[in-house]
């Protein structure tokens, strides 16, 4: 699979390495050089790939999480599906009035509270989702080709690291102390 490539990675300067957990400076940052780019540009290369190994199944790279989702409960709410797939409920509601159409999914009114419709996924929803794994797996893996066992677990780690960061309150976070303020 031929990707474009990524400029080489430069070390940091001698100056700027990591005394006060600074690694980006304004006077000298590049886009291209951020984490969260190189995240975007991961992201965006999975999910085109996701998107043509589905290609077949008629699903978008938006459509096959909640589908996928969907197949491992039996039912849930637009709202709980909007939760899970980090989307509002008006966005869950256009992408599942989508996955209706195609007959993958349907809207059932629950028996114990009529306010509450449920999303359950159709026969062919579930046909279509039991497919899902594999091609994640496959797409996956092609990104992944050349990492040991050992740095895909650091890989991981790494990533749950800057994801729990991400997570803590900004007040919590060590550099939002009065040294930084203007």
């Amino acid at each position: 699979m031929n990707s474009p490539s990524l400029p080489p990675e430069s070390p940091p300067p001698a100056s700027r390495v990591a005394e006060n957990n600074e690694f980006y400076c304004a006077a000298d940052y590049r886009p291209e050089d951020s984490v969260g780019y190189l995240m975007r540009r991961v992201l965006g290369l999975i999910g085109g790939g996701i998107e043509r190994e589905l290609e077949s199944s008629d699903l978008t790279n938006a459509q096959w999480f909640p589908l996928f989702k969907l197949s491992l409960v039996q039912t849930s709410t637009v709202a709980e599906l909007a939760r899970d797939c980090l989307l509002d409920c008006g966005a869950m509601t256009r992408l599942l009035d989508r996955l209706e159409a195609k007959g993958l999914c349907r809207r059932v009114r629950s028996v114990a509270d009529r306010r509450v419709v449920n999303i359950e996924l159709t026969e062919a929803g579930r046909a279509v989702a039991s497919g899902i794994p594999a091609v994640l797996s496959r797409v996956q893996n092609a990104h992944l080709a050349g990492f040991s066992q050992e740095e895909f677990e650091l890989l991981k780690s790494f990533l749950r690291r800057i994801l729990a960061n991400a997570q803590t309150p900004f007040d919590d976070h060590p550099f939002s102390g009065s040294s930084h303020d203007l």
